[in-house]
């Protein structure tokens, strides 16, 4: 099981070929990728057009959907914050916090481009797809 970080899904809407991207267009329909409401909403959020908006939640929808947030985790990530902070880590995004303590939580594989996971990585077992 796999969660794309929204960091991935909108440069692959927006046209932008990266290794994560490639990764996830030739994923797609073959890999089980789960969306969670923290990254759907981070994702239709920037649509200008509302025909792209459209056909976007549409995709993003047919994917299998979890929730993400809740008391459990969000309890869950204040500790991994105060963890990361412990070590000397200041995370830029709470929402990154709350996503990586997701996948840790559920054993789930993260797809990202986004630097404030790496500290997840190496401090707290975050799981992330090789590209």
């Amino acid at each position: 099981m796999i969660l794309v970080d929204s960091s991935v899904w909108i440069d692959y809407f927006n046209g932008r070929r990266t290794a994560q991207t490639d990764w996830l267009d030739s994923a797609l329909g073959k890999a089980y990728i789960v969306i969670g409401d923290l990254i759907l909403t981070e994702i239709l959020q920037g649509f200008q057009r509302d025909r792209d908006f459209k056909i976007a939640r549409d995709l993003l929808l047919r994917l299998p959907f979890m929730p993400m947030v809740g008391k459990e985790m969000a309890l869950e990530s204040a500790m991994n914050y105060r963890r990361l902070r412990k070590n000397g880590v200041t995370v830029r995004k709470t929402i990154d916090v709350m996503i990586g303590t997701f996948c840790i939580h559920h054993r789930i594989a993260l797809l990202h481009d986004d630097r404030d996971f790496d500290p997840m990585v190496k401090h707290l077992s975050l799981e992330i797809v090789d590209v």
